[in-house]
């Protein structure tokens, strides 16, 4: 099952809600930092697993660079307090507080650690991972942020998420990568308003999310298991609608917030960010084709026409949200006329 409501996990999975809570509702830094370390206190539990030595090697790399990304901040948030009315150094600290921010949610260039924890992680856990634990990093970020070193921040991110996907087998560094060049919009985002990266959070968040439950369904995880598995038409044609949404192809729904997105950064003549921003997206369906044109095609070639088989309600399910991301395209044109 994609979510297994176990009892002796349900009281982590309530710890990581309830630490978010506290993260981005709190009103100090020192509260913030408690709430940061209740949270990676209560996610390891869960990626942990003692039948498998890669989940193990996996939460002990969590463990590791959340707490170098804690002990900075902590160290950060008390040279702040020490030294509050020298400004001079103000902008240090600012840079300080957000390379432990961009840790915490695997950005650039702090990456290295995210596709090498998501390859030994559920599909669940991945989906939490790299939407749920984004969620405290990024508001705290946007309390101190400083412009022009996210500014740098988030090119890198859009760059190295492209260009880190393309010789990927693995799906899950695969998702892992893309979250990467995600982060980078989501940062843009954020820069702009935090009304605008919470908008492109719950459509990054919704999108990632079939994905996860079509892969933990089909129990897939590297690309040739694409290839050689007999799916059904309609499972492949989930597959390019949700690929196609999540690379921001209109007019599937995923286009819809990376334009409004673009509508910005065009409005405060970022016009360099939106150029790197249109290619890499651009590089990122590259690949998503790629996939996908190989696994459609690979068992239909020898076919007249093709048939759609919906076996059981799963798949109507999927299809069904599949449908909403076709939506996108007239929500959009509704929305600039």
């Amino acid at each position: 099952m994609f979510f297994n409501l176990n009892s002796n996990k349900m009281f982590f999975y309530f710890t990581l809600i309830f630490s978010t809570l506290i993260s981005i509702s709190a009103n100090s830094w020192m509260s913030c930092w408690i709430g940061l370390e209740i949270n990676l206190l209560s996610f390891i539990p869960l990626i942990s697993n003692s039948s498998n030595l890669l989940s193990n090697e996996a939460a002990l790399k969590y463990f590791l660079t959340q707490s170098i990304a804690s002990i900075n901040f902590l160290f950060s948030i008390l040279l702040n307090m020490i030294l509050l009315k020298n400004f001079e150094i103000q902008n240090l600290i600012s840079i300080m507080i957000n390379s432990s921010m961009l840790m915490k949610m695997g950005s650039t260039p702090f990456h290295f650690w995210f596709p090498n924890i998501i390859e030994g992680l559920s599909w669940f856990n991945c989906f939490i991972l790299m939407t749920w634990q984004k969620i405290s990093p990024m508001i705290l970020l946007s309390y101190y942020i400083n412009i022009n070193f996210i500014l740098i921040i988030l090119i890198f991110n859009v760059i190295i998420g492209a260009i880190g996907g393309i010789n990927q087998t693995s799906l899950r560094k695969l998702m892992s990568f893309s979250s990467i060049n995600n982060l980078g919009w989501m940062l843009s985002a954020l820069m702009i308003s935090e009304n605008l990266w919470l908008f492109y959070f719950i459509f990054y968040s919704f999108l990632i999310s079939i994905m996860c439950f079509l892969f933990n369904y089909l129990n897939i995880y590297f690309i040739n298991q694409l290839f050689i598995m007999n799916m059904n038409f309609s499972i492949k044609i989930s597959f390019l609608i949700n690929f196609f949404s999540l690379g921001g192809l209109p007019p599937f729904l995923g286009f819809f917030p990376k334009w409004i997105i673009i509508n910005f950064l065009m409005k405060y003549n970022f016009f360099i960010i939106t150029f790197i921003f249109i290619m890499m997206s651009l590089i990122m369906l590259f690949y998503y084709m790629r996939i996908i044109y190989s696994s459609i095609m690979f068992n239909y070639l020898k076919m007249k026409w093709f048939k759609i088989y919906i076996k059981n309600n799963f798949i109507l399910f999927i299809n069904t949200f599949n449908m909403i991301s076709l939506l996108g395209m007239t929500i959009s044109t509704f929305f600039f006329m």
